[in-house]
């Protein structure tokens, strides 16, 4: 949820845990059961309700119903790419039009794997975090690792299996169980993701990004944005930019 929280404000979780990311925010805050937030500066914030049956589904050392405070602690520095996942869900949320189930979808579980790893996976020693969870095999997740630190249409999944230890095969059938999606489903939304990312902030010209991510010409990245968003990269530019912001010239 997108909201504007005044002074004073209070954000509350109720049965389950609540994640806030409030804009311009450093950090993120994390609200355990039962807890709950008091907010002290007018800002606007991406406030995650989070769904404990999900949540344990997918990662049931780090979030079991016997666990009440997942969260050891309330506040805790942003990393890059969480901030970049928060953005882009927001201007999602903003454009909502353009957004789908799926992608909608991918990007929760990516916010919320990447928040696991890096705020929960160095505090369960006696307890492995992954056990149990559909994110288990390492192999897997260091495929995530590389597709999300370069994504890139060119990328040869035979490569990035052989890469893991895994024929590739095995390796779409495991990716496909851990994740929900095939490997190049999972890097065309990577794709799409860093896209809005790009495309929201107006930095650079489309052109560019097409390149950076893989396509041999502009007209090539144009077709694949509109048949994943339903509308051309100019287009959503201009529908995510602020009303001041010109979109480039030629696009």
């Amino acid at each position: 949820m997108l909201t504007d929280l005044a002074p004073q404000d209070e954000v509350r979780a109720h049965t389950d845990p609540t994640i806030v990311f409030q804009q311009g925010d450093g950090e993120v805050v994390f609200i355990n059961p039962g807890e709950s937030h008091v907010n002290l500066e007018r800002k606007r914030a991406l406030v995650f309700h989070t769904a404990g049956e999900w949540l344990r589904r997918g990662f049931p050392a780090a979030f079991s119903a016997a666990n009440s405070k997942p969260f050891a602690e309330r506040r805790a520095s942003i990393t890059p790419r969480i901030r970049q996942l928060a953005e882009t869900l927001a201007v999602e949320v903003l454009n909502d039009r353009f957004l789908s189930a799926e992608r909608l979808e991918f990007m929760l579980q990516e916010l919320l794997l990447s928040i696991v790893e890096t705020y929960l996976a160095g505090r369960r020693a006696s307890s492995p975090l992954w056990r149990g969870s559909r994110f288990e095999d390492l192999r897997i997740r260091r495929a995530i690792a590389l597709l999300r630190a370069h994504p890139n249409k060119d990328l040869n999944m035979d490569e990035l299996a052989n890469q893991v230890g895994l024929s590739r095969s095995r390796f779409y059938d495991l990716f496909q169980l851990c994740t929900g999606f095939s490997p190049r489903t999972y890097l065309d939304l990577l794709c799409i993701e860093a896209a809005i990312s790009r495309l929201s902030s107006g930095r650079g010209k489309i052109a560019e990004l097409s390149a950076e991510l893989g396509f041999s010409a502009q007209s090539n990245f144009t077709r694949f944005f509109q048949n994943q968003v339903g509308v051309a990269p100019s287009e959503y530019r201009r529908a995510a930019s602020r009303p001041d912001t010109e979109s480039e010239p030629g696009d």
